[in-house]
């Protein structure tokens, strides 16, 4: 049996971010600390991400609709690599994983282009 038949799967987070705010955060070596459209980690309290594709296409629709999606990046985090703590929480009829605090570039393994929801 090869090593990737027993090692664990890492957790990954989904976060959609507005692109000039993670390219600036990147470029600078600080860690992210935009929460969600808007509002950042001092004014939610957490950073929103989803747990898979079907909840990011959701967010798109809900919350993203009139955003153009070249001004987006989805951003793929390693939970292992982060400094805060991860809740799994309850919003309206799904459960969604919140971080409570900054993103640090590192965590950050992929950013790729969202899908056009519209």
């Amino acid at each position: 049996m090869g090593d990737s038949d027993t090692a664990p799967a890492r957790r990954t987070l989904l976060h959609i971010a507005e692109r000039r705010h993670w390219e600036s955060a990147r470029d600078a070596g600080v860690s992210y600390t935009m929460s969600t459209l808007g509002r950042t980690l001092d004014d939610e309290g957490f950073v929103h991400c989803s747990s898979g594709m079907d909840q990011v296409r959701g967010v798109l629709g809900r919350f993203y609709a009139g955003v153009d999606r070249d001004a987006l990046v989805l951003l793929v985090i390693d939970v292992s690599r982060l400094d805060a703590p991860v809740r799994d929480e309850p919003v309206g009829d799904g459960v969604f994983p919140h971080v409570y605090g900054p993103i640090p570039v590192e965590a950050v393994i992929e950013a790729r282009p969202l899908p056009d929801t519209r």
